[in-house]
């Protein structure tokens, strides 16, 4: 390792995930913080990091936050899912 990953690098990582990139993102994230140890507060972020991009590459899409869209909306019928992150079964 060059030198010690900061939170900062993995906000730049996973920042832009989507849900078809995000177990290549998770990976990236595993390698940056493998050498750290366990107790380090980037590798526990990192972690944290990475638990999100393993829900989020189940989901539909990146929302964190706020309500389901209500089925009530204009052009729910074409929408293939509206998973959110935390709604992923395990």
């Amino acid at each position: 390792m060059a030198r010690e990953p900061t939170i900062e690098d993995i906000d730049y990582l996973v920042g832009p995930a989507t849900p078809h990139f995000a177990m290549q993102l998770r990976a990236r994230v595993r390698a940056l913080v493998r050498e750290l140890p366990e107790d380090h507060p980037v590798r526990r972020y990192g972690e944290e990091k990475i638990e999100l991009l393993e829900q989020l590459a189940y989901a539909s899409s990146k929302a964190e936050e706020g309500p389901l869209e209500p089925p009530t909306r204009p052009g729910w019928e074409y929408l293939p899912s509206h998973a959110r992150p935390d709604d992923v079964r395990k």
